[in-house]
């Protein structure tokens, strides 16, 4: 067989297998309306997307993976059908820290897909503001950072809001260059958030030891900003770069290659267990020797693993503080419950932030 002939065959069973993709898609598309009407004449609400449900689909599916597709890429593809599948009876509104072409809208959009509403605000109060009056459905705030770490705004708005924590999603950032120049000679200015810079700062002085830094406000900022200039360039995400249609010129220029950021999603309805889940506490200890030492004894008498501990100024007295606690299982497993249960006899003050899966990649 020649050449050409195998190509026509091969692209014979491509069309093929593609039609059979259509209709399996739009027969799951189907199933999920019906769902969704079975939901809306038994539940007392109308809460269709059910973050524990997909994290058990993404799972399943990732468990089947036999290649040659990664992880990855098959979970981006099948949150991007869920995320359609969705859309058909109710098309969520995530509200998250804006400006365009942020790395937090590349968090929402990782987590629901494409086929939802994104609405940029300009601060973490605000988006904590939308979803608590029902403006937005969720919200998507930055947490922590493998190399920044904490960011301290969002601990101190889950002090008091009503709020709660439904989802998590860690996002590799990966820095581009992104301008209109051709060369990197022809740079004179680079624009990005001090963070972002700094981040970048080994390879801006490996190859770009003249050009002017210049920190903004937010990467999407930088991006937006050098969009209308020829001799300028951002330090940006993939999502700036298509939003504000930006060419890279060069690719993960970060000086750490695995450095991660977390974000949480917030809503208001619990998030039932999904078999691999994480609780979020708030605490505070009261004034005495050994307090904090009895809080977290709590945990590991009930065999419960601690993932991540802070404290912050409770605002309600000096040297008042309260606790952040993460720690594996879902609020109603048994030992979690055991350990909670505990706590509460100790503690000054105990809020569960809310219970939610494990971020599935």
């Amino acid at each position: 067989m020649s050449e050409s002939s195998k190509l026509t065959e091969l692209r014979k069973r491509i069309d093929e297998i593609d039609t059979r993709l259509l209709e399996l898609i739009s027969d799951r598309a189907r199933l999920a309306k019906e769902v969704a009407k079975v939901k809306g004449q038994t539940e007392n609400n109308n809460n269709f997307y059910r973050p524990e449900r997909e994290a058990q689909v993404l799972r399943k599916i990732i468990d089947q993976n036999k290649g040659p597709l990664s992880e990855e890429e098959i979970a981006r593809l099948f949150r991007e059908i869920m995320s359609a599948c969705l859309a058909l009876e109710q098309v969520l509104n995530i509200a998250y820290l804006g400006p365009e072409g942020t790395f937090t809208q590349a968090a929402a959009l990782k987590h629901f897909g494409h086929s939802v509403k994104t609405s940029a605000l300009g601060s973490i109060d605000q988006v904590f503001r939308e979803v608590e009056s029902d403006t937005c459905h969720y919200g998507v705030v930055p947490i922590e950072n493998s190399i920044e770490g904490v960011v301290n705004h969002t601990l101190d708005m889950l002090i008091n809001s009503p709020l709660l924590i439904c989802g998590e999603v860690e996002l590799r950032i990966h820095h581009h260059l992104l301008t209109r120049a051709k060369k990197l000679d022809q740079v004179k200015q680079v624009y990005s958030h001090q963070q972002s810079l700094a981040q970048c700062r080994a390879w801006l002085d490996a190859h770009m030891l003249d050009a002017e830094r210049i920190a903004v406000s937010s990467n999407g900022e930088a991006a937006n900003l050098v969009s209308s200039k020829n001799h300028a360039a951002a330090i940006a995400g993939e999502t700036a770069a298509e939003f504000y249609d930006l060419p890279i010129l060069y690719r993960n220029i970060e000086d750490h290659p695995e450095n991660t950021t977390r974000f949480l999603v917030l809503g208001k309805h619990d998030t039932l267990p999904s078999g691999k889940d994480k609780t979020s506490i708030l605490f505070s200890a009261p004034n005495r020797a050994g307090a904090l030492h009895d809080m977290l004894a709590c945990f590991s008498e009930n065999n419960v693993s601690m993932t991540r501990i802070e404290s912050r100024p409770s605002r309600m007295g000096m040297w008042d503080y309260v606790f952040f606690v993460d720690v594996e299982g879902h609020a109603q497993n048994s030992n979690v419950v055991a350990a909670l249960k505990k706590l509460e006899s100790v503690a000054s003050m105990v809020k569960i932030l809310g219970s939610y899966p494990i971020a599935v990649l």
